[in-house]
């Protein structure tokens, strides 16, 4: 019998309810996906270390695999079933995945000691090579495997989708395609702005317990719909009460797991382990004599940042000299340096006003606010703030959160002028930061500081790093600084470190270094004749100096001398054995 119109009207809201649920599952999944793709290259990252090279390496990764998956489902016949299985197993891989690749890192890491442990053998002589060769090795891989099996899943979302929505309306849709993409686009850019404003500041083990999550409400919501169709519901149902509980297990634990876990990639106790928006914080702590204080070290997104057992040879040499070499000393702008310790030596010069540029405002709280608790009950970080001896609490500090390149026009337009700058950013080991080493920025830098005045730049390692070492350089003498020198010393947690210093007129700096009898200020290593000795370089260390390119403002110059000397050194994974984390 022909269908009323009353019958007619009612399956044409059911097909447009059940299509507006399947784009909606959709777009969610999207969402997910993308996250996943964040999360396993942001924590990939941190563990191996090689940042951008990894986050670069794990996207791509996770879109081939998508494409395979995309692929691969034509193989699975029962599109329902295949669908609501497939977001049970998205959801334990994505949860786990973190704890997974946390847990093979720290096995790779303790096993040497503990067959070092067995058999006697002294802490300088632990094993290598064979067996715990390739414990390193396929710890090293791991993220990658695991992010080429997600992306391998995620793929086979769309093709079971579109499968899904023509089975309801029973027909070849004409636009299915382009209405699956979109809602997948739409959801994927709603992912990344989630992960943005909320997830990169969360705890890792949370962001991904909360995707997982989300795959799992929606695998449940398409049960429910689409039961009948579902075969094996039994033992599915058995599944998800299983992820349920784990996934529970993670929003109540995880974070203490992940964090007992992460200690085995150091050496020392981890205090503090956090993420801010823009990076993950650690630090650690070691007692190596219980009649001295413990060393307490600042790592950032696995890389040494510094130790207070030899920060100061770092931070007398950055900011003595330039400080010595400038005419006055009233206001002074430092860029970079949250933990307060170029600010604390800064201090000793009697300055009317230090401004501070510094991005992270994680950071800064950390080394200015005695209020981190721990689990029992101490305040972790009262030794850091007694280390840099409360600077970022004095009133002479103006301290402003932004980017540095941004910063640095505002205060131009405020016509702003400092009597020192001192640069004390990260190494150029990201192309974000290749712009803070650029011709343009130091010329914007050129312009806020006084005509008698002196500017320092941290300048990564000249010996690790030394054509990255020579284009700081020559990049600061094009930006118009008519003296430019360099200087290097050995900082037992770096190695060898060097710096660039510069004068806008009049004498160099080592002249004006030279004209003065001493530091007139109390230093706890730095002395005039280390000043002056640290201009020294290898008779022919600058022998290529014509060959090394000036860091234009978009040609990655200096990021690109800094990576591919970093990995001509160590190898693009390397394992640091003085922290035992995996660093660049």
């Amino acid at each position: 019998m022909p269908k009323t119109t009353q019958e007619t009207t009612k399956l044409s809201k059911k097909l447009l309810l059940d299509d507006a649920f399947i784009i909606c599952i959709m777009a969610i999944l999207a969402g997910c996906g993308l996250i996943y793709e964040y999360l396993l290259s942001h924590y990939a990252a941190r563990v191996l270390g090689v940042i951008e090279s990894t986050i670069f390496a794990m996207i791509g990764l996770m879109i081939v695999a998508m494409g395979i998956g995309s692929f691969a489902a034509k193989k699975l016949k029962d599109a329902y079933t295949a669908f609501a299985w497939l977001e049970l197993c998205i959801a334990f891989i994505g949860m786990s995945s973190v704890l997974v690749i946390a847990a093979t890192f720290a096995f790779s890491n303790t096993f040497p000691q503990l067959i070092a442990e067995i058999y006697g053998l002294p802490p300088d002589l632990q094993p290598t090579g064979g067996f715990i060769s390739a414990i390193e090795k396929f710890a090293q891989w791991l993220p990658y495997i695991i992010g080429f099996i997600l992306g391998f899943l995620v793929g086979i979302e769309i093709p079971l989708i579109a499968r899904i929505r023509e089975d309801i309306y029973q027909q070849s849709l004409t636009h299915n395609a382009g209405t699956i993409y979109g809602a997948d686009y739409i959801g994927a850019g709603i992912g990344a702005a989630i992960w943005v404003l909320f997830m990169l500041s969360m705890d890792i083990s949370t962001s991904a317990a909360a995707t997982a999550s989300a795959n799992f409400i929606a695998g449940i919501a398409f049960y429910l719909r689409y039961h009948k169709k579902i075969k094996y519901s039994q033992l599915y149902l058995i599944g998800n009460l299983v992820l349920c509980i784990f996934l529970l297990s993670m929003f109540q634990k995880g974070e203490d797991w992940e964090r007992s876990l992460e200690n085995t990639l150091y050496k020392d106790e981890v205090i503090y382990s956090a993420h801010s928006k823009y990076q993950h914080i650690t630090i650690t702590k070691r007692i190596m004599d219980p009649q001295r204080p413990p060393v307490y070290s600042l790592f950032i997104n696995g890389r040494t940042q510094f130790t207070s057992a030899d920060e100061v040879i770092y931070h007398e040499m950055l900011v003595h000299p330039v400080m010595a070499a400038s005419a006055r000393h009233e206001n002074i702008l430092v860029i970079g340096g949250g933990d307060g310790l170029a600010v604390r030596e800064t201090l000793k010069w009697q300055p009317k006003q230090i401004t501070l540029l510094e991005l992270d405002k994680e950071i800064v709280n950390f080394f200015k606010d005695d209020k981190f608790d721990n689990e029992k009950g101490r305040i972790i970080n009262a030794p850091l703030i007694a280390l840099n001896q409360k600077s970022l609490s004095d009133p002479r500090v103006k301290i402003i959160f932004d980017d540095a390149f941004n910063s640095v026009d505002n205060l131009l337009k405020q016509e702003k002028k400092f009597d020192a700058i001192i640069v004390d950013l990260p190494d150029p080991s990201h192309p974000d930061l290749n712009k803070l080493y650029s011709d343009r920025f130091y010329q914007k830098l050129y312009h806020l500081l006084q005509g008698d005045g002196a500017i320092v730049i941290q300048s990564t390692s000249p010996y690790h790093a030394k054509p990255a070492f020579i284009s700081i350089g020559k990049t600061v003498k094009s930006a118009g600084f008519q003296n430019v020198e360099q200087f290097h010393q050995n900082v037992p947690s770096f190695g060898e470190w060097g710096w660039t210093i510069a004068t806008k007129t009049g004498a160099s700096p080592l002249s004006r270094l030279k004209d003065i009898d001493v530091l007139n200020i109390e230093t706890d290593w730095l002395t005039l004749a280390l000043t002056l000795s640290a201009f020294n370089f290898p008779i022919n260390y600058y022998n290529d100096v014509n060959n090394i390119l000036i860091n234009k403002l978009g040609s990655h110059t200096v990021y690109q001398y800094h990576q591919q000397a970093w990995k001509d050194e160590q190898g693009i994974f390397a394992t640091a054995l003085e922290n035992n984390t995996i660093t660049q």
